[in-house]
């Protein structure tokens, strides 16, 4: 029987799922898959700025992890096409949530770390 993990401690896997969920990678495919399944190139044209090394690696952690699915179209090329699981689809609420926060504090964010970095 699987219990439920304990964040605080050092050697359980919770470290590892929050590092996970906590990427900005992982964050920005979440809220791109959240209207539906998506292809690899409108994946990287909506996230903007990752390079397709990195959504790669992003996209195969979030598979095994068991986030999203990948289908293959037998096409030429091949159609690729990546959907949100439903445990994937769960995090739509609380990462949309803490979007929302950053967009809303940033102003504040912002001008807190430019007094902070003024010289004395």
């Amino acid at each position: 029987m699987v219990t439920k993990g304990n964040a605080f401690d050092p050697n359980c896997p919770t470290r590892t799922i929050l590092d996970r969920i906590g990427d900005k990678w992982t964050v920005l495919v979440v809220l791109s898959l959240r209207s539906g399944p998506l292809r690899f190139t409108e994946l990287r044209d909506g996230i903007g700025r990752v390079a397709p090394k990195v959504l790669t690696q992003t996209l195969r952690r979030m598979e095994r992890d068991g986030l999203i699915t990948r289908e293959v179209y037998p096409e030429i090329p091949p159609r690729v096409v990546y959907t949100l699981t439903p445990m994937g689809a769960s995090l739509i609420e609380p990462i949309s949530v803490i979007t929302d926060w950053a967009e809303t504090h940033v102003p504040a964010i912002t001008r807190a770390q430019q007094r902070y970095d003024e010289p004395a």
